[in-house]
């Protein structure tokens, strides 16, 4: 009986043990707690829905090297850190996230894209392919080199310097950004 106790537990365990540890479960979306980048450890500094007109239409995760709860030193850092955006629905197209993303940036810099604007017609080639449930985009910034734009584990093109990535965060970081309680989500403060 002690054997057959032994041996059910140490099954149990074992099956325990063998889950990948995730930080967060959001609309099915597992975010795990950390990523790395460039030999560099993120952790995840929180993650919401992004919903419109009562529909989700994705889960947004914040990777920093140092959770945080400010907006303005997470955008002005020139650390590694990334944003993560997984598609959780149908609705999302091309032609949607084209205009919603540069509605974004033009929030994010009050209304001045002119001196980036070559960054942000580059990056915005990365939607021009369909879009569509499962999708995951990954916007890695590394401050060597600018922001790594990745769909679906594939790298599409990096993408300008620290004033793009300012812009680029500021979307959902910034005074406007696209939803607020997202970005309260994604500073960890809900």
């Amino acid at each position: 009986m002690n054997k057959a106790l032994a041996t059910i537990t140490s099954t149990l365990l074992l099956a325990v043990m063998s889950v990948p540890a995730n930080a967060l479960n959001i609309e099915g979306v597992d975010l795990p707690e950390t990523m790395s980048t460039d030999g560099t450890e993120l952790k995840l500094n929180g993650a919401g829905v992004r919903s419109k007109w009562f529909m989700d239409l994705y889960v947004g995760g914040l990777y920093v090297p140092e959770t945080s709860a400010d907006a303005g030193r997470i955008i002005a850092a020139d650390e590694h850190q990334a944003i993560t955006l997984h598609i959780i629905s149908g609705m999302i197209t091309s032609d949607r996230m084209t205009s919603a993303t540069l509605e974004g940036f033009e929030a994010s810099t009050d209304d001045n894209m002119a001196p980036i604007q070559d960054e942000i017609d580059e990056f915005m080639k990365v939607f021009e392919e369909e879009i569509k449930e499962g999708d995951v985009f990954e916007l890695v910034y590394q401050p060597d080199s600018g922001v790594h734009v990745y769909k679906n584990d594939e790298e599409r093109g990096v993408i300008g310097g620290m004033e793009f990535k300012k812009a680029l965060f500021g979307i959902w970081l910034s005074d406007e950004p696209a939803q607020k309680d997202l970005k309260q989500d994604m500073l960890g403060r809900r």
